[in-house]
C-alpha cells in the first residue's frame, strides 16, 4: 500500500467518523463534520502531493 493510499484511507476514516457523529447528534455535529471533512481533504491532497513527489524523484533517478 502506497503513501497516497494510506492518506486516502485516513481521509475516508475521518469522513466516516464525521458522518457517524453527525447522525448520532453528538457534540457540535456540523462543525465537527466540516472540520473532519476539511482534514480529510487536506490529508488526501498531502498524500497525493507526496506520492507525486516520490514518483517524480524515481523518474529523475532513472532518467539520468
Amino acid at each position: 500500500m502506497g503513501i497516497a493510499d494510506q492518506f486516502k484511507d485516513k481521509a475516508q476514516d475521518l469522513a466516516d467518523q464525521a458522518q457517524k457523529k453527525m447522525k448520532d447528534g453528538k457534540g457540535e455535529g456540523r462543525d465537527r463534520s466540516q472540520d473532519a471533512s476539511d482534514r480529510a481533504r487536506e490529508a488526501s491532497e498531502q498524500g497525493r502531493d507526496k506520492a507525486q513527489g516520490a514518483a517524480d524523484d524515481v523518474r529523475e533517478r532513472f532518467d539520468h
